[in-house]
């Protein structure tokens, strides 16, 4: 039997991501990749995120989390996720911040409303080799890269972006002109990016307004994507295309975006909220022992 059985866990989500927050934090226990399948394989716990708190490895943070996708591979950062994961550590607390850590690092978060939190997503890195692209590219927010199935638009010349997951961004006239669910796996896992990439493609409405579409790497078509919406509008500002604070509308709903200039920073708003809670049924691992 997993010793992931009859763990309690939370199932929220952020504008539509779905996320499911397990604190293990005290137990001593992981999870395999293989579980993080098991788990995303059930239909009332489906995820596009697994966020996994451990004991904190930094002082001065509350817990070190990993982050799973579906496919049980892991991510270095997800937006929506981390407002989930603020808002279970600060349920019931008075403070009304927490700085938790992922492999990419701290991330300052804020509890702005009771459904509504703040975070700091910490600044993009845009050299070609901290994306990381398997060949060199002096402009990062224009790189080579084209593709299109034969009678389809062509997509070509994406910004890449990297928001503790690489990011590759598709500025268009027409979102709904392209089949992203088509489009995104074999871009995801185009040569020219060796840790594959999350896809989106991204529509200029206003100098404060972006709309977005994003396939996630390991978890697909998704209603919201936070690291996403953060590297679009680092991405659109550096084209010039919008300022450094921009409203960002994905299928799930809008996430105010600024990208600091004093320090670098990329903050990212937006709401959370608790579909249930229950307990890890010991049947969910039978596929994962075996």
């Amino acid at each position: 039997m997993s010793p992931l059985a009859d763990r309690l866990v939370t199932k929220m989500n952020g504008l539509g991501n779905e996320i499911l927050v397990l604190d293990l934090r005290g137990s001593g226990l992981s999870v395999s990749a293989a579980e993080a399948r098991a788990i995303a394989r059930t239909k009332q716990l489906a995820f596009d995120q697994l966020m996994a708190l451990h004991d904190p490895r930094t002082v001065g943070t509350e817990a070190f989390v990993r982050i799973f996708n579906a496919d049980g591979t892991e991510a270095g950062a997800c937006g929506n996720g981390t407002r989930c994961v603020a808002w279970a550590l600060l349920r019931g607390d008075a403070r009304r911040e927490i700085t938790i850590e992922t492999v990419a690092g701290p991330l300052a978060c804020r509890r702005l409303g009771e459904w509504r939190y703040s975070v700091e997503m910490g600044a993009p890195r845009l050299d070609w080799r901290d994306i990381p692209l398997a060949r060199a590219a002096e402009d990062t927010s224009a790189i080579d890269l084209s593709y299109g199935p034969p009678g389809a638009p062509i997509l070509q010349n994406p910004a890449v972006v990297n928001m503790g997951n690489p990011h590759a961004i598709f500025f268009v006239d027409d979102i709904g002109a392209y089949d992203l669910a088509t489009l995104g796996p074999v871009l995801e896992h185009d040569p020219i990016f060796p840790e594959r990439a999350n896809i989106s493609l991204a529509r200029i409405v206003a100098r404060d307004h972006v709309e977005l579409k994003v396939w996630e790497r390991g978890a697909g078509l998704t209603l919201a994507c936070g690291s996403g919406a953060c590297a679009a509008l680092v991405a659109a500002a550096r084209r010039g295309l919008t300022g450094r604070r921009a409203t960002v509308s994905l299928p799930g709903g809008d996430l105010d975006i600024l990208w600091r200039e004093s320090d670098g920073v990329v903050v990212m708003e937006g709401p959370v909220a608790l579909e249930f809670e229950t307990r890890l049924d010991p049947a969910l691992f039978a596929d994962a022992a075996a």
